[in-house]
């Protein structure tokens, strides 16, 4: 880990790994009028957000503001997603 430098989120090795599945649901044209801060998609729709890009993608295309789109049944070696943690909070 911590191979390569810091992306703009300050996270190492991530960029052109898998793409990520998000949470959000897809929508073609939601993104056209959804809200700068943190759009949390529309509310239904079959298809979720893929995030990034993948080891086989363009390189034009490994960046975190790409967006893809995939049924959630659909599994392959270019999909994965990210395991986060809260962070330890200290008592005073």
């Amino acid at each position: 880990m911590g191979g390569k430098a810091a992306n703009g989120f300050g996270l190492h090795d991530m960029s052109g790994n898998v793409y990520e599945w998000v949470n959000d649901r897809y929508g073609s044209s939601y993104y056209a009028s959804s809200p700068a801060q943190n759009p949390q998609g529309p509310s239904s729709g079959s298809s979720r957000v893929l995030r990034g890009g993948s080891w086989n993608a363009n390189a034009s295309d490994v960046r975190s503001s790409n967006r893809g789109n995939n049924t959630p049944d659909n599994s392959n070696d270019r999909i994965g997603f990210r395991v986060l943690r809260a962070p330890c909070l200290r008592a005073p």
